[in-house]
């Protein structure tokens, strides 16, 4: 096999595996999920206006309180969450995903998709798994983004916040995400 083929190989198994990956059970028990999925939710609200102004309008939200990534070359990522909605859980969901590149490092980081509309949130249950990049329209808000963001000026289906960035993981290539609904 040349370079060629190997790379485009492992390029392919990078974005398949999320799809592939059979759905695991949740590793931390529901309470205890819950318990820092809340916390994580009140953190992120309470240290980000443009998070407190969008989480004002969802309909729900999906927090992952720690999502955990690493990689040398090929890398992986996993974690567990719940689905929010009236200040209830109404379901869990585990993310995971493959990537291959220039890459390497360590690190956790806890992850919040706020559901603006029924159709964002039907997209997440409406197949084998959300697929980012697939489907409705996801914005991921950067740090200077939410500083500026008010209930006035968002328009899309689906605001994704990153928070609690611990560890360095650096480098680039391709990256496949799958958020699947935890059935147990």
């Amino acid at each position: 096999m040349n370079v060629v083929s190997v790379r485009t190989m492992l390029v392919a198994l990078a974005i398949a595996l999320p799809i592939a990956l059979p759905t695991p059970a949740l590793a931390a028990s529901k309470a205890e999920l819950n318990a820092s999925s809340k916390a994580a939710l009140d953190k992120l609200v309470a240290g980000s206006p443009g998070a407190a102004a969008i989480n004002s309008k969802a309909i729900a939200v999906l927090v992952f309180p720690s999502i955990t990534k690493a990689g040398f070359m090929i890398g992986g990522q996993y974690g567990d969450g719940v689905l929010w909605q009236h200040g209830k859980p109404i379901g869990y969901y585990n993310t995971s995903g493959a990537s291959y590149g220039l890459q390497a490092g360590a690190q956790t980081y806890g992850y919040a998709m706020f559901f603006m509309n029924k159709k964002g949130l039907d997209s997440l249950n409406a197949s084998e798994g959300f697929e980012v990049g697939v489907g409705p329209s996801v914005v991921v808000v950067d740090q200077g983004m939410a500083k500026s963001m008010t209930t006035k000026n968002y328009s899309d289906d689906v605001y994704a916040f990153i928070f609690s960035q611990k560890g360095l993981m650096a480098g680039i290539g391709i990256q496949g995400n799958k958020i699947t609904q935890i059935k147990n």
